[in-house]
């Protein structure tokens, strides 16, 4: 067998056709799949409900087949790795989860899943189905960067992800879920930064060059450029960098409370995420931030590229209620 780079695969045109196959070996009570597509679905369908699909390009594992269950999402579309499923693939998901209440698709803001995702949604309004969407574009960092229009949709997207999941399932009907989703997309700040470059599994090569006492502030998902580079420093130093960028978007009043995600890019490893979160929390009682929620792991990640993100989300009633409710997924 060729060895072209020192990683735990098999044939590089066969990884996501793998992956799926592995993960539905590993949680057959949770998800099977549309037969014969990069489709994750749920277990048992539920019916008389509105239908979430999310998805985009592998390599951002857990994210987003790992939130398909009850209480998050119906489907995940997985495309080859950093790229965006067809539109084929999208269409073929909406019918598989389509329930008779409609589909609301969750797209991270990348040119190609906007793209796609909607001539799928189109494709499906002409069958009858009623298909809406909610685009994320929760990244501070860049504006109109490589492969997008506007701002990215990165980590933040997993709350989207929950909440729309949790009302969902309480009965929400389609254009509520939309009034919901852009709701929190308002309210949900991102920035990350990287130690690293990933390894695209696909081609063995590095997905961008740094130096070795150098990161990169603000960077995207599938190593898009960030604001820029600068030397290597302390966790905490990056952690106050990363949080006055974020919290001067937030928009924050007294008694505002708060939903926080420490998001490790793949080969970040807990003990520094547990760090990050540390001085994190506290740049956040500083500031009389409540904190409702915080998640610290891997949710969605960039191959094993080495960095992180932070994501705040400012919460009402109904949005922390909801972030809070019941859900059976693989990841969250």
């Amino acid at each position: 067998m060729e060895v072209y780079m020192k990683k735990l695969i098999n044939d590089k045109n066969n990884i996501v056709e793998e992956v799926v196959q592995g993960m539905i070996k590993a949680f057959p009570n949770k998800v099977s799949r549309v037969e014969n597509e990069p489709i994750i679905i749920r277990k048992n369908k539920k019916v008389n409900k509105v239908a979430l699909i999310s998805g985009g390009g592998s390599g951002h594992e857990p994210a987003h087949a790992g939130y398909v269950g009850y209480g998050m999402l119906d489907a995940a579309v997985c495309g080859e790795i950093f790229t965006s499923p067809g539109a084929d693939k999208v269409y073929s998901a909406i019918k598989a989860v389509d329930a008779g209440k409609g589909v609301l698709l969750i797209i991270k803001n990348y040119s190609g899943d906007v793209m796609n995702f909607e001539m799928a949604g189109e494709m499906a309004q002409a069958e009858g189905i009623t298909v809406k969407q909610v685009v994320v574009d929760d990244d501070i960092a860049v504006e109109n960067s490589t492969y997008t229009v506007g701002r990215r949709g990165i980590a933040g997207t997993i709350f989207v992800h929950k909440i729309l999941g949790a009302a969902a399932e309480k009965g929400y009907d389609l254009d509520k879920l939309v009034e919901l989703g852009n709701k929190v997309v308002k309210n949900l700040k991102t920035m990350g930064m990287s130690l690293k470059p990933c390894t695209v599994f696909t081609t063995g090569k590095e997905s961008f060059e740094i130096a070795d006492d150098e990161v990169e502030i603000g960077l995207g998902i599938h190593g898009e450029p960030g604001t820029h580079r600068e030397k290597m420093t302390t966790a905490n130093e990056f952690t106050k960098k990363l949080f006055e960028k974020i919290y001067a978007e937030s928009n924050v009043q007294n008694g505002d409370r708060f939903a926080v995600l420490v998001n490790g890019l793949g080969e970040t490893t807990l003990i520094e995420l547990f760090i990050i979160n540390n001085h994190l929390q506290d740049l956040l009682k500083d500031k009389r931030i409540e904190v409702a929620k915080t998640l610290v792991g891997n949710y969605m990640t960039s191959l094993d590229m080495g960095g992180f993100s932070i994501s705040l989300l400012k919460l009402d009633k109904e949005m922390e209620e909801l972030l809070n409710a019941e859900e059976d997924t693989i990841a969250f």
